[in-house]
């Protein structure tokens, strides 16, 4: 017998206060309504708590530090309270939750993902391997460790962010770990609906490709927030458009009215044995690869910045030592 669950990609706008904390109230709202339509997965923006880095995208890196800065005071550290509170709102719906941070570790921001499991359980975060463009001048870059998919209530989950996608070897990784479920995050409100085209190409051949179902979240902006975020009406444009909000089956198609326009859910039914007959037919990791020909090579050790080596124990020589944090 098949199984069947219940998907949602949330497409909202970030709540932009002192604290930091009115985006991850907003998240926690949205998986209580989320709730009562049966969902059992949702998908979140990139970065949307506490807001994605629109500021980077149209101003020139030496005007740009206040904003940098605020954006470090209202980051989100991981465990923390944003961790505890969304933790606890999916633990309260029974439903597993994808959602993107900026996490502050130390002196550095990262574009972090995070999965929690149905009991509320964090069990996976990782981080962006390469932040685009514009984006270099505000996080850090994440390491292979994070390209892992983790089982989870609804499936086996596989998550990556925004131009992630445009990495054929970051997206053959989790391929390789036979993904289920892949967890598309992308700002919105960017670019213009050049953006949005792109990104319909981009998470629909992952889904053939892969063979499994993506759920593709992207963030708002209101025109108000437009403003704000520009400050003078010349650079409202850039921050325009770029929407796409979507839940695509293994077979590359829409399962529901995708959101290009305002707040909220994208909600379908996922079948799994979908899944089976995909595979089947293409199967980029089984019977249609050629391992003999081509491979991957994938380094999952944690970047280090430090590898301590301690005094020998006694009548052990140095060299036998390997190194060790």
């Amino acid at each position: 017998m098949n199984r069947m669950i219940r998907a949602a990609a949330a497409q909202i706008a970030p709540v932009f206060d002192e604290t930091g904390l009115g985006t991850a109230g907003k998240i926690c709202r949205t998986i209580a309504d989320a709730a009562q339509q049966g969902v059992q997965i949702i998908v979140f923006p990139e970065t949307i708590v506490p807001y994605y880095p629109y500021f980077s995208f149209i101003r020139p890196a030496f005007r740009m530090g206040a904003e940098h800065l605020a954006l470090y005071d209202r980051a989100v550290v991981v465990p923390g309270p944003v961790t505890e509170m969304v933790g606890a709102a999916a633990r309260a719906a029974g439903m597993v939750v994808v959602l993107g941070v900026n996490e502050r570790d130390g002196g550095t921001l990262y574009n972090t993902q995070l999965v929690f499991d149905a009991t509320g359980d964090l069990i996976l975060k990782r981080r962006k391997i390469t932040p685009t463009y514009h984006e270099r001048m505000v996080w850090g870059q994440g390491d292979g460790a994070g390209l892992r998919v983790v089982d989870s209530a609804v499936g086996r989950i596989g998550a990556l962010a925004c131009w992630e996608h445009y990495n054929p070897l970051a997206r053959y990784a989790l391929m390789t770990q036979h993904e289920e479920i892949h967890c598309a995050q992308f700002p919105g409100s960017l670019v213009g609906q050049v953006f949005a085209d792109q990104m319909e190409v981009t998470i629909r051949h992952h889904a053939l490709e892969s063979g499994c179902f993506v759920i593709n979240a992207t963030g708002w902006l209101s025109d108000g927030q437009i403003a704000d975020i520009a400050g003078d009406p010349a650079l409202e444009g850039p921050l325009r458009g770029g929407c796409f909000t979507a839940i695509v089956s293994p077979e590359g198609k829409l399962l529901a009215e995708p959101r290009r326009e305002g707040e909220g859910l994208v909600i379908a039914d996922l079948d799994f044995g979908l899944i089976a007959k995909r595979k089947r037919m293409m199967d980029s990791v089984g019977h249609y690869a050629r391992p003999e020909l081509l491979s991957l090579l994938h380094d999952r050790r944690p970047a280090r910045t430090v590898h301590y080596r301690d005094d020998p124990p006694e009548g052990v020589e140095p060299d036998s030592l390997q190194d060790r944090t």
